[in-house]
């Protein structure tokens, strides 16, 4: 306990360099609002480690298996869960680290997911934009407790996280940042390559829907990029859902679903996700537990930040949404697409409330993004048409 500890300051000096280098790119960064960031997600970290101190928790298993003899650590080199072994098999037996250690790097690799989402929602949208009257929004999505909860410990949460953030935020200008989408699609295909495809495919489709804002050059050596990537690594995409020998992908994904829906049913916080319709199962994924299921206080607790979820998601609800999509940019509509297909593939295979409220915390950001970036662009039309307003009145007078 006492190395981990031990550790902070030099997290923190770590810290310090990446902002004062992130500074020299962005001037709207504020590295005074990421410091208590970085020290609010410690106080997840240890929450966490509270947590799995009493209950069972994949932590303990990696770092119990990544630190065994006998195994070199290119053994470890696949995707999925023996990644992550790979990640931590340096730091366990080369340099040492406790289990204390390993859970407080993990925790810091899942801040800098926040690091990279608060650059990828700061730059795209400059507009300052209230919620509830007087929360800023951005604050208050970098604050929730269960996306820090679920990526403050050793484990899949943390890396996968920064993944997609690196990813999102390279969107914004993937021919110069070329290291940073590189790294977020690696991070997500090796942890979890089902959730590369779903990130390829929303991309691909995004790019159909942009006729005009990406060139033609742009789009075929993204299209030949992404096609080369899918065609090279399919089958270790398909074997994560156990079709890699597969000859009726559609069949025997349904039989899959059906058995894991099943299997997850069965668990203490499981729900009937199977005899839902495709509405409830959305609600169930995006919203629960709310209040009316919530298993204790830590229930009670996410019960709270679902209704957040649930009152932002409303926001959507207006004819101007539709609008607004029409004409919104390309990173807007990857990140609802997104958002969708990711939520739709994961209904069909989560039954349990728990799980959910892990998975789910991957893709969430990007649902904040699309809300974000409407409450701005409705400010921003308010305020023009004030001024087309008031430019006419000083018209009149002048006439």
């Amino acid at each position: 306990m006492l190395q981990a500890v031990m550790l902070i300051p030099f997290l923190h000096l770590a810290n310090q360099y990446i902002f004062k280098m992130i500074s020299e790119k962005h001037d709207f960064f504020s590295a005074n609002l990421m410091n208590k960031l970085f020290y609010y997600h410690l106080i997840f970290a240890g929450v966490y480690y509270t947590y799995a101190f009493f209950n069972p928790s994949d932590s303990k298993r990696y770092f119990s298996v990544s630190g065994k003899e006998g195994k070199t650590w290119s053994g470890f080199l696949e995707t999925g869960t023996s990644f992550i072994d790979f990640l931590s098999y340096p730091f366990i037996n080369f340099f040492g680290f406790s289990y204390e250690m390993m859970m407080l790097l993990f925790s810091w690799i899942g801040f800098m997911g926040f690091v990279y989402a608060y650059l990828f929602f700061k730059e795209n949208i400059a507009i300052n934009i209230k919620i509830f009257k007087k929360i800023d929004f951005l604050v208050l999505i970098l604050f929730l407790p269960n996306m820090h909860f679920w990526t403050a410990s050793l484990g899949k949460g943390a890396p996968i996280f920064l993944g997609l953030m690196l990813f999102a935020y390279a969107l914004r200008k993937p021919q110069t940042r070329i290291y940073s989408l590189s790294l977020g699609s690696l991070l997500v295909f090796a942890i979890r390559p089902h959730m590369f495809l779903l990130l390829a495919g929303a991309g691909l489709l995004s790019i159909f829907i942009n006729k005009n804002q990406i060139s033609l050059k742009q789009k075929a050596i993204f299209v030949g990029a992404i096609t080369g990537v899918l065609l090279l690594f399919h089958k270790q995409i398909l074997d994560v859902v156990n079709l890699g020998n597969s000859q009726n992908l559609i069949a025997d994904f349904l039989s899959f679903t059906e058995n894991r829906s099943n299997n997850l049913d069965n668990a203490t916080s499981g729900v009937p996700m199977t005899d839902y319709s495709l509405l409830e199962k959305f609600f169930t994924f995006w919203f629960r537990p709310l209040f009316f299921d919530a298993p204790g206080i830590m229930g009670v607790i996410v019960s709270i930040e679902n209704l957040v979820y649930l009152l932002l998601f409303g926001k959507l609800f207006k004819k101007s949404f539709f609008g607004f999509l029409k004409t919104a940019p390309g990173h807007v509509k990857l990140s609802l697409i997104l958002f969708f297909t990711t939520s739709f593939a994961m209904t069909f295979v989560m039954s349990n409330l728990g799980i959910i409220l892990r998975q789910k915390s991957m893709i969430m950001y990007f649902l904040f993004f699309v809300i974000y970036y409407f409450l701005a662009y409705e400010k921003d039309t308010v305020f023009r048409l004030k001024q087309e307003v008031t430019g006419r009145q000083h018209l009149r007078k002048a006439a």
